[in-house]
């Protein structure tokens, strides 16, 4: 194992050094470690229902905490770049690759680029490895059963960060075997994002047919039936596939291990994480003694950047004003996803009763990240490295279900979509029937623009405004509506090829057009 670990130092030491160089100055960075509990690679004890393929398989998972995976360039490239946030913190702040996610074009030196491609192929190394540790290692004795759970895990989060990348970038390249040269892998030539989309159905089908519904609670947060199914609808509806989107997500919807029961504002809690709302999340966690080894940053770079009390993070990614101006009158979703500044005339209160200060860097900051105050006080620190970050909600499988069968068409298939979209509104509501009435359209083109209405509302600041507006072939007019004039569709709607990785691979990579 130690001779491996040494292999895989080698193979991704070059893309190690380009990620750190790339990366914004000046903050702190979330570095390698375990994942699940307090173990280690070294130390899993292989309790009832793991295996030995975890050690490898752990390193995978814990990519998904990365800095370079889900932090700062995560929340900058899926939500900064869309109507729903601004850039946040103070005008300087980030610098010209924060800027430029912002305000558009991202150049092809942005270092928050450059950083989710070399972080997400590590994610997509890692889980490589585990294959080939399946494949090759003679040393470790395990069950034809064993090997080919742990070879659907592998392939669930290959898929993953597969998905992203071919949402990020476009065309890009398909390594799905470990290479022991180090030089190799930047010598490989992009696949067409078709040929990706295939690729990643294949792995998600494959995951889903193996994989368990759920896991004993010990192993919270490692990837089900319910999340390759749910995954798998996305990509089939990035696509405009309806029916096999439509198919995927009524299969998690009838599993009978999700529902809508619980409370909106509890979902994004601490209390309310792995609910029978959430179908995958990263999981974090925290103690008074360690307090960051084996959590994640998503949560503080988005916190309020204030003083004493209030400095709970840098104060990136915040709201947007189009986000705020979006939601219904009385909706409760929006004072839950909004956590406004105090002025002279009207308070803002946060999820724990707290009055914001007045005078703060932004009138506005995401709420769902606020901690409360039992684990700040639990945990002595307000850096909220103990959060989990909410990959795929229930609502989300209900609601592109909704999509998927309205654009199906027919009398049946939009009665279906319009009670999906309703039962979204009624967890909404939450009993209080003034509001958020329901949806009695019949019209295919008003639902539709319903439905696109509630997963914005419903998802805000979860990651998915770009990427619907990119595959809804709208963002350019909304975009340029909410005021980011220099976006392109022909060219923004895909991040550059960092040109650090044209430069690794001597030509070999293509830059995407506009660039």
């Amino acid at each position: 194992m130690k001779q491996q670990k040494t292999i895989f130092t080698q193979l991704w030491m070059p893309l190690f050094l380009v990620a750190i160089l790339g990366m914004v100055s000046g903050c702190t960075k979330f570095l390698d470690t375990q994942r699940q509990g307090s173990y280690d690679e070294e130390t899993y004890p292989f309790p009832g229902g793991s295996g030995p393929y975890d050690q490898y398989i752990f390193g995978a998972y814990n990519d998904l905490r990365a800095y370079g995976v889900h932090v700062f360039a995560y929340v900058m490239a899926t939500s900064v770049r869309s109507d729903d946030a601004d850039k946040g913190s103070t005008a300087a702040d980030g610098g010209a690759n924060a800027q430029q996610m912002d305000i558009f074009p991202v150049l092809s030196n942005n270092g928050l680029a450059n950083e989710l491609w070399v972080s997400t192929y590590g994610l997509i190394n890692k889980a490589n490895n585990t294959l080939y540790q399946i494949g090759t290692n003679t040393n470790i004795v395990a069950t034809d059963e064993v090997k080919i759970q742990t070879a659907a895990e592998a392939r669930f989060l290959r898929a993953y960060g597969y998905f992203n990348l071919v949402r990020f970038f476009g065309n890009v390249p398909l390594i799905d075997t470990l290479f022991l040269d180090p030089g190799a892998q930047n010598n490989i030539p992009q696949t067409p994002a078709p040929q990706m989309y295939a690729f990643i159905e294949s792995e998600l089908n494959f995951a889903a047919s193996i994989l368990p519904p759920t896991w004993d609670p010990q192993f919270v947060g490692r990837a089900t039936r319910g999340a390759a199914l749910g995954l798998l609808a996305k990509v089939y509806i990035t696509q405009g596939k309806w029916a096999q989107a439509q198919g995927a997500a009524i299969t998690v919807m009838n599993s009978g291990i999700y529902d809508l029961s619980t409370p909106y504002a509890r979902i994004f809690s601490e209390d309310g994480e792995n609910s029978k709302e959430s179908v995958f999340e990263v999981q974090a966690t925290a103690t008074a003694s360690i307090q960051t080894a084996q959590g994640v940053q998503y949560a503080q770079v988005q916190g309020v950047r204030g003083a004493g009390d209030w400095n709970y993070g840098w104060g990136f990614n915040v709201p947007s004003q189009k986000l705020a101006d979006a939601y219904e009158t009385g909706d409760p979703r929006r004072a839950r996803t909004i956590l406004f500044t105090s002025t002279a005339t009207v308070p803002g209160v946060s999820i724990n009763g707290q009055t914001t200060p007045i005078g703060l860097p932004n009138p506005m900051y995401n709420h769902k990240v606020h901690p409360s105050t039992s684990f700040v006080a639990k945990i002595n620190n307000r850096g909220s490295w103990w959060m989990n970050i909410r990959i795929l909600r229930y609502a989300d499988i209900v609601l592109m279900y909704a999509e998927a069968t309205n654009e199906l068409g027919g009398e049946a298939n939009i009665t279906a979509a319009r009670n999906a979209l309703n039962s979204v509104r009624a967890r909404a509501r939450a009993g209080n029937a003034t509001l958020l009435p329901d949806v009695t359209t019949t019209d295919q083109a008003l639902l539709r623009t319903a439905i696109r209405h509630e997963r914005r509302v419903e998802l805000g600041m979860e990651h998915d405004r770009f990427f619907d507006l990119v595959r809804w072939g709208i963002s350019g007019q909304v975009l340029q509506d909410a005021g980011k004039l220099n976006y392109s569709e022909s060219r923004d709607a895909l991040l550059p090829i960092p040109q650090t990785q044209i430069d690794l691979s001597g030509g070999v990579l293509k830059q995407n057009p506009g660039y």
